[in-house]
């Protein structure tokens, strides 16, 4: 090239399937800002099928209601000058509550092709989801935030719909279900901070569940291809006490039809909700795909919740993670009877061919959980790590569990006992 040959302007001659990849990497207020650049590249950003907006698309400031005014104008222009279809739509931002504009916008995008969408708004008034969202027929991601959710009678679901999340959001126990059973392709769900949720779920692809809120049952009816599970539930003096009349096997209800089950988190309250009910003996089920269990806030003083622990990890036979925390009571925990119960449930023949790494956290050094560590031990011929944190109030009983550690048989030979001092 000579001096007074213009430059090849290479880039705004790119097919526009790059450029279109460009500029979604970019914040939106930057991919609209191209427009100045030249008149070529005036309405290259108004064909991007993807647009997600947030409190960075326009200037900050500690008064409220221009930030949202400006946040508005911003968003309606951009819709105003958009070409063609658009996938994805994601509005996540505090400075926006619910407004007439947010059910505009829907109902343009309702228009326009829409299989992603995302609204996460500010605290203070609940957006109420407009109609035209569930005539949204392409959806295959739907997230929603602190909102109203209410589908017409006359709404069949969402036929493409993969993946929803519903975080405080107010909709009838029944609408759920009904949602979530008119969803036949629906891989992940999300559904956080209910209140007093009866939950049964018919999901035969579902693949990917997290439940966090107050549950008074959960029933896993039809979710035969699971392989991520993480429940947490909370407690109120209701459920506790719906929890004590209760007479079926939680168990089996929620851990019963998982057999892909990959990995299982449970955190307060799950280990308790499982051993609610009779026991079911001998597992209709073996959890082959099982590798990782994390439960936390186990009660080491309740026997049904140790046998939760027991029939759980007996019955994963590729079991290579688990981590435990415990939460006992600690002075009903030490006089805990029934320690031969643990030769009585765990038959010698035992053995976690695959287990390498044991993580115990919060542990009082109780006997039961100290019965649980020396089974582990004695079980795990390839177990790698076996890490142990004492809870911050455990001081003078330190030595009493570190000496007991030493101790115990191990199957492996590689076994290293890493005790964690806060």
């Amino acid at each position: 090239m000579q001096m007074g040959d213009a430059a090849e302007d290479f880039i705004s001659n790119l097919p526009q399937s790059i450029l279109e990849n460009i500029l979604t990497r970019l914040p939106i207020g930057d991919a609209v800002g191209t427009c100045i650049l030249s008149s070529k590249w005036r309405y290259k950003w108004a064909t991007l099928t993807q647009l997600v907006f947030d409190e960075n698309c326009v200037p900050i400031s500690n008064d409220r209601v221009p930030v949202e005014k400006s946040l508005v104008k911003f968003i309606t222009h951009a819709l105003f000058l958009h070409q063609g279809p658009i996938h994805k739509f994601q509005l996540s931002t505090v400075h926006l509550q619910s407004c007439p504009d947010i059910d505009q916008w829907l109902l343009f995008l309702s228009r326009n092709d829409i299989r992603e969408l995302v609204l996460e708004l500010g605290e203070g008034e609940w957006f109420r989801v407009p109609s035209c969202l569930f005539n949204c027929r392409k959806l295959t991601r739907l997230e929603l935030f602190r909102c109203e959710f209410d589908p017409p009678l006359t709404f069949t679901g969402f036929p493409c719909l993969r993946s929803l999340n519903l975080h405080q959001v107010l909709v009838a126990p029944e609408a759920i279900e009904s949602l979530i059973s008119s969803c036949p392709l629906l891989e992940s769900l999300s559904l956080s901070y209910f209140d007093s949720l009866d939950l049964n779920i018919c999901a035969p692809k579902l693949k990917y569940l997290y439940l966090e809120g107050e549950f008074k049952d959960i029933h896993l009816e039809s979710t035969p291809l699971l392989v991520s599970m993480s429940i947490a539930m909370y407690m109120t003096d209701d459920i506790a006490e719906h929890f004590e009349q209760s007479s079926s096997c939680n168990f089996l209800k929620i851990l019963g039809g998982v057999p892909h089950l990959e990995k299982l988190v449970g955190y307060i309250y799950f280990t308790k909700y499982l051993s609610i009910g009779d026991d079911p003996g001998r597992l209709p089920i073996t959890y082959n795909h099982l590798k990782v269990i994390e439960l936390y806030q186990v009660s080491f003083e309740d026997m049904k919740e140790i046998l939760v622990v027991i029939r759980l990890i007996t019955n994963s036979p590729n079991l290579k993670e688990l981590h435990i925390s415990g939460s006992s009571n600690t002075l009903a925990a030490i006089e805990a009877p029934d320690l031969d119960f643990w030769e009585k449930e765990c038959h010698a023949d035992c053995s976690f061919k695959q287990l390498k790494l044991v993580k115990m956290t919060d542990i009082s050094g109780v006997p039961h959980e100290m019965e649980l560590i020396k089974f582990l031990l004695s079980n795990s011929p390839v177990l790698e790590i076996m890490s142990i944190t004492p809870c911050t109030f455990v001081t003078e009983r330190k030595v009493n569990m570190l000496i007991e550690l030493v101790r115990f048989i191990r199957a492996s030979p590689r076994a290293e006992i890493i005790f964690i001092q806060n």
